[in-house]
């Protein structure tokens, strides 16, 4: 297929299905034969990976290179913020942190970062036949217009088109689509081609009339009606938002006569709690995000996922009452697993001379149930190690502060030879600073049989055969399906190719000639 061009995605909202649709236009074109890769000059998430050239960059971003057959590279994400708090994040550039932020002194970086974007997104361009860019939140956000480098900033920047996606299962989606339009200049409006509406649910027809008016009312097509997929869960970048105390994935039937319920803590800085999804995959695993303390009274494993403030989360821990839950769960002598920052907050202390999380520095307890004590280093860590654990040979990545001082028996051996140890065993509490190590079959197959036997589930027997590669590349296919199946992909390609219509009209509003 001869197809050379770039586009943007924007949303009406966060959680509007940017990412996913993202993926999935990158996989259809793949299957068609073209070089394409995903990109997001702005990402704003605690969850990330550890690319092959050394740096970070969001976790949605690496789940749409490999929807490209690519891996994950710096360039696909060259801005990513982290947020410890409600008012300060961390700013990752070209993959390496550069300091800490407010909402306000973010501003006065932008027109560097803007640089910085363009340079990268034109490399790209150079490299690849398309690139499918992807905005962050909605670019009907107004009040950050003028130093907008993700959405309709990048956009003019780079002479991009742009589709704009909304999600008709929040409600009012037509006026999403319309206003998102009405409310931006006429330079921004004449580079919206048109619109996707995701996560339909019913009858196309009934929807017609609809996308007929909006059609009328702002001369933009509606490229294509998405149906909703309850078979789509893995490495979404809102699924928090999606399940904040409930299941996470779609649970089968267990291979044996038990079922093993997992308690995955869901603390309000949670970072790469993508690691649990994992476990979800395998039949008769059921696994919950949980976020008070009686949801531990029936679980079997509780899992304690990675933080981006530890120490803050540490104290949120205590004060929701879960960790007298998690501290009596060991006492009972079910397990607990903790990764990364929940690794740490099971040590004995946590110590933070050079004030990473909390400004002044700090001393603080952890939970005691490992023989651990952690410092947190100026200089994250960050890194893509190997090993062997359980017997099996395994891989992850890294991404933390947190150096270990003193630690007890390792939970696997990691480095050249496999002489080195990582992690901690405990017997029913064990934990580890490495992400993705989940996702390494034979090993988690080897720990969900000794999680159950601890839990007393003796009638729980994993699945032969389950493979997270394999359905994460059965769900990045399904994307392409949907793309494939319910866009106008002949459309699709002429916005690519030749960008938005010449002379598209302009939505008249009291906001839409306000900026200057």
């Amino acid at each position: 297929m001869d197809l050379r061009g770039a586009l943007l995605v924007a949303g009406t909202t966060s959680d509007a299905g940017k990412s996913a649709l993202v993926a999935g236009i990158c996989r259809w074109l793949v299957r068609r034969g073209v070089s394409v890769a995903p990109f997001k000059a702005q990402n704003m998430s605690n969850n990330s990976v550890v690319t092959a050239d050394g740096g970070e960059i969001g976790r949605a971003q690496a789940m749409q290179a490999h929807a490209c057959g690519l891996a994950p590279s710096v360039a696909f994400n060259p801005v990513l913020l982290k947020p410890g708090s409600d008012r300060s994040s961390q700013v990752v550039v070209r993959g390496r942190a550069s300091g800490q932020v407010s909402a306000m002194s973010y501003r006065s970086r932008k027109a560097a970062l803007l640089e910085v974007v363009t340079e990268t997104l034109a490399e790209l361009r150079s490299r690849y036949d398309v690139v499918i860019c992807e905005g962050a939140g909605s670019p009907a956000e107004i009040n950050l217009r003028a130093t907008d480098i993700a959405n309709m900033g990048l956009a003019q920047a780079a002479d991009l088109p742009v589709v704009v996606v909304g999600d008709i299962d929040r409600g009012g989606v037509l006026a999403h689509l319309f206003g998102t339009v009405a409310v931006l200049d006429r330079a921004d409006q004449a580079r919206i081609a048109g619109f996707v509406i995701n996560k339909f649910r019913g009858d196309p027809a009934l929807l017609a009339p609809g996308l007929d008016r909006l059609r009328t009312l702002t001369g933009r097509p509606t490229l294509g009606v998405v149906p909703w997929s309850d078979g789509l869960w893995l490495d979404a970048e809102d699924s928090l938002s999606a399940v904040p105390d409930g299941v996470l994935g779609r649970p089968s039937p267990p291979h044996g006569a038990q079922w093993l319920r997992i308690a995955v803590v869901r603390s309000p800085r949670i970072s790469n709690a993508t690691d649990a999804e994992a476990l979800a995959c395998e039949p008769g695993v059921a696994v919950r995000y949980v976020t008070e303390p009686s949801r531990l009274l029936d679980t079997d494993v509780v899992v304690l996922p990675g933080s981006k403030a530890t120490v803050s989360d540490l104290a949120w821990l205590r004060s929701s009452g879960l960790a007298d839950g998690v501290l009596a769960h060991a006492a009972a002598g079910k397990p607990v697993l903790g990764i990364c920052g929940g690794y740490q907050m099971l040590g004995r202390r946590i110590v933070d001379p050079a004030g990473v999380e909390v400004p002044g520095g700090a001393d603080v307890p952890g939970l005691g149930l490992l023989d651990l004590e952690i410092a947190f280093d100026g200089d994250k860590h960050l890194g893509n190690p190997t090993g062997t654990a359980l017997g099996h040979p395994v891989r992850g990545y890294e991404i933390h502060h947190g150096r270990v001082v003193r630690s007890g028996d390792p939970f696997l051996l990691a480095g050249k030879g496999s002489d080195t140890g990582e992690g901690s065993d405990a017997g029913v509490v064990l934990g580890t600073h490495w992400h993705g190590l989940l996702e390494n079959d034979d090993f988690r197959r080897t720990l969900l049989t000794r999680l159950a036997a601890q839990a007393g589930r003796d009638g729980f027997r994993v699945a032969p055969a389950t493979s997270f590669a394999h359905e994460r590349a059965r769900q990045l296919d399904l994307l392409g399906d949907l793309v494939e199946q319910h866009l106008d992909t002949s459309s699709l390609e002429h916005v690519i190719r030749h960008g938005a219509a010449p002379e598209l009209p302009v939505v008249a509003s009291g906001l839409a000639e306000s900026r200057p």
